[in-house]
């Protein structure tokens, strides 16, 4: 049986989700990110978008574009709810669902056709969408998950695309090569050295020279860019919990001790690498402290959404200030964090910080992906380490 996958994206979400709630800003230029200080843009509308103004841009240069423009903080807590009632209306009517970000899914249909047939199923389901959310999701319909995600970058709402198998290399060949998954500034800086910027060209290179460019990662490449690709959609869970807790081998009472244990590498930074790398964020925070008389306290706080470290970290230091009162003896801490939901792409982030910190917690996880989480830590630990 053929697989008939779709990619349905929510475009321009965040936008969206603003003039849902508040009608004024509609055709409107619209920025959502940083302050104007040193924040970033972390969304623009189109009408934005036509003086210039791109997503990861500093805010003040975006203004100095479009000096119009009205810039929001942005909500992720709005965004977040209206995430949660599109996945409830998707997962109520398609077989197979996959969250693959806040605002776009993967759809598993396959023997729709049976009933009626799969082109016309998904139509009825983005006009369901549309009605009961707000928001008009754009999609593709094809063979496998790259070949409709790719084909849903350039439809919208009312131009969804369709791709049969007998048409899917006729259309990926003339796309640049950046449309394929795992294409990267380096990769695409290494293939356009000897020419290669189309996808046609990739697929017509033996998979083999790729693999001695590349590694493993070429022969996926190469099958991406012949239309191939087995990934299956894999049924969506909504992560609970994140959490790790410490046994000190003796009873501890030494205060920089335990909070050294609770900020460094092995409790908070390694929760946050966890989060980022499943490209979640986390809006609730809970320190746990065990006295040796067996007595447990636990104290909780609500947060911005966010995965970094250092907003993570002053939120436990002041949990735990207020939580270890007894001065007693302690046998075990804990952290954990709730309230967890996808972000999707590394931009929502913007919403908290500057370009600078993001990129400093970017090479961070490419070190410790490379070398293991506890190869490298934010100063910040190794002082309270050091702290006595």
């Amino acid at each position: 049986m053929k697989r008939a996958i779709v990619h349905m994206d929510m475009h321009d979400y965040y936008i969206e989700c603003e003039r849902l709630s508040n009608s004024s800003l509609k055709k409107v230029p619209l920025i959502i990110g940083g302050g104007t200080n040193r924040g970033t843009v972390a969304a623009c509308s189109k009408e934005a978008a036509k003086f210039g103004v791109r997503v990861s841009m500093p805010t003040a240069y975006a203004l100095k574009l479009c000096p119009n423009a009205t810039v929001l903080k942005g909500d992720y807590g709005s965004y977040s709810n209206k995430s949660k009632e599109l996945t409830e209306i998707i997962r109520e009517h398609a077989p197979v669902v996959e969250k693959s970000s806040i605002h776009s899914f993967y759809l598993d249909i396959t023997g729709m056709d049976r009933f009626f047939g799969c082109y016309d199923w998904t139509k009825e389901l983005s006009a369901r969408i549309s009605k009961n959310s707000g928001l008009d999701p754009s999609w593709a319909l094809s063979v496998n998950k790259t070949v409709s995600k790719i084909g849903a970058v350039d439809s919208s709402p009312h131009m969804p695309r369709l791709l049969e198998q007998q048409h899917v290399q006729h259309f990926l060949n003339p796309l640049p090569i950046q449309r394929l998954p795992n294409i990267g500034d380096t990769t695409f800086q290494l293939l356009s050295r000897i020419g290669i910027r189309q996808i046609e060209k990739v697929s017509q290179m033996p998979s083999s020279v790729l693999q001695k460019m590349l590694g493993k990662r070429g022969n996926v490449i190469w099958q991406h860019a012949n239309g191939i690709d087995k990934e299956p959609v894999k049924p969506y869970t909504e992560k609970q919990a994140v959490y790790m807790e410490h046994d000190f081998q003796m009873d501890c009472i030494d205060i920089h001790i335990i909070r050294a244990q609770l900020m460094a590498m092995a409790m908070v930074e390694q929760l946050a690498f966890k989060l980022r790398q499943d490209s979640l964020v986390t809006a609730k925070v809970i320190v746990k402290v065990k006295y040796n008389n067996l007595d447990t306290e636990t104290k909780n706080s609500r947060i911005s959404y966010t995965s970094l470290d250092h907003i993570l970290k002053k939120e436990v230091q002041l949990l735990f200030l207020k939580l270890y009162h007894r001065r007693m003896r302690l046998i075990k801490v804990g952290v954990r964090f709730t309230d967890i939901v996808p972000y999707g792409s590394h931009q929502i982030n913007l919403f908290e910080d500057t370009g600078e910190i993001l990129s400093l917690y970017s090479a961070l996880d490419v070190i410790r992906n490379k070398y293991g989480v506890n190869a490298i830590g934010t100063s910040s630990a190794f002082q309270n380490y050091s702290t006595k």
